[in-house]
C-alpha cells in the first residue's frame, strides 16, 4: 500500500532519496550532470511529498514558488523497486493538488532529454512542452514542461 507524507527538505527520507536519484542523474546527465546539478539544491525547499510502500520510502517530489502564479515541480525520483507502480503519479497529483492549495495557478518543471521516462510521465499527466525558462534557456538537452492546475 502507498502511503504519502506531506513534509519539507530536511525530512532523512528525502535526503536519502535524493542521494539516489543524484546518483542515477549522475549517469544520465554524463557530461552535463555539474551543470544541472547546481540547480537542484534542496536546502531550502518547504514543499516535499514522500511516497512509502510497506513503511519504506520509495519516491519523491517537491515544489517551490516559480513567480506569482506558478510552481515549479523539483527532485521527482522512485526508487527502481517502485517503478510501473503508478506512484510518480501519485506523487505529481499531491503535488499540484498542494501547489492549488497555497494558491497557485500552473506548475513548471524541467527534465533532461534523455530521461525518458520522466517525459512520458509529464505528458501523460498533462504537462504541455513549453519554451526553456529561466537557467534552462538555449540548453539543448533540456525540456520544459507547464500545466495549468487551475481551471
Amino acid at each position: 500500500m502507498i502511503h504519502l507524507l506531506r513534509t519539507n527538505s530536511e525530512h532523512p527520507d528525502f535526503g536519502a532519496l535524493i542521494k539516489l536519484l543524484d546518483a542515477y542523474l549522475a549517469v544520465t546527465d554524463g557530461d552535463e550532470h555539474a551543470f544541472y546539478n547546481q540547480y537542484n539544491k534542496i536546502d531550502k525547499i518547504k514543499h516535499v511529498v514522500l511516497a512509502y510502500e510497506n513503511d519504506v520510502p520509495i519516491g519523491c517530489g517537491a515544489i517551490k514558488a516559480f513567480g506569482e502564479d506558478a510552481m515549479e515541480v523539483k527532485r521527482m525520483f522512485v526508487a527502481e523497486a517502485g517503478r510501473n507502480k503508478g506512484i510518480a503519479t501519485t506523487l505529481l497529483m499531491e503535488l499540484e493538488s498542494w501547489a492549488t492549495e497555497l494558491g497557485f495557478q500552473r506548475c513548471v518543471l524541467e527534465t533532461g532529454k534523455r530521461q525518458s521516462e520522466a517525459i512520458a510521465l509529464y505528458k501523460k499527466n498533462g504537462y504541455q512542452v513549453t519554451d526553456n525558462y529561466g537557467q534552462y534557456v538555449g540548453v539543448a538537452n533540456s525540456v520544459c514542461f507547464a500545466k495549468v492546475i487551475v481551471t
